[in-house]
């Protein structure tokens, strides 16, 4: 049986990461979700970019970060994108909803946040942080890690 692949955009600025409240929970999460059948995972990443912060990037902005082990039956599809100024959290809004047990329809992301990394492995569900601890992070070019001097 195939994995589902959700794809996904890490937006950071190298120190912070933007992540999005889901909605009744307690837990936050990068901009993502599944591909459409027969989508390009890049395509996939920026219309969940759009659909889940309202803000855009071009496919040139992104930086592959790889396919990786998420949920028994979901993988991940990552790509990075590395701004000097990150969105102010507070203009951003989710279009994307979805229809809650008590039958009220909800965006998946209810606010936006930006986080040290520390701060955001905390706020993330113990998948994602390992994820992004693990198989992510160790990987990421120098301008992304800490304290990194960037390429020159």
């Amino acid at each position: 049986m195939a994995r589902a692949v959700s794809c996904g955009v890490i937006v950071t600025d190298g120190a912070r990461v933007l992540l999005g409240h889901a909605t009744r929970s307690p837990r936050w999460d990068i901009p993502k979700g599944l591909a459409d059948p027969g989508e390009d995972h890049l395509a996939a990443a920026l219309r969940e970019l759009a659909e889940e912060t309202g803000i855009t990037a071009t496919p040139e902005a992104l930086h592959p970060l790889g396919r990786h082990r998420y949920l028994p039956a979901k993988d991940l599809v990552l790509f990075a994108w590395v701004r000097p100024d990150l969105p102010d959290p507070t203009a951003l809004r989710c279009r994307s909803t979805f229809t809650a047990p008590d039958g009220a329809v909800l965006p998946e992301f209810d606010r936006f946040g930006v986080f040290a990394w520390e701060d955001a492995l905390a706020r993330v569900n113990r998948s994602m942080a390992g994820v992004l601890r693990e198989q992510v992070m160790p990987h990421l070019p120098l301008p992304l890690r800490e304290g990194g001097a960037g390429r020159g």
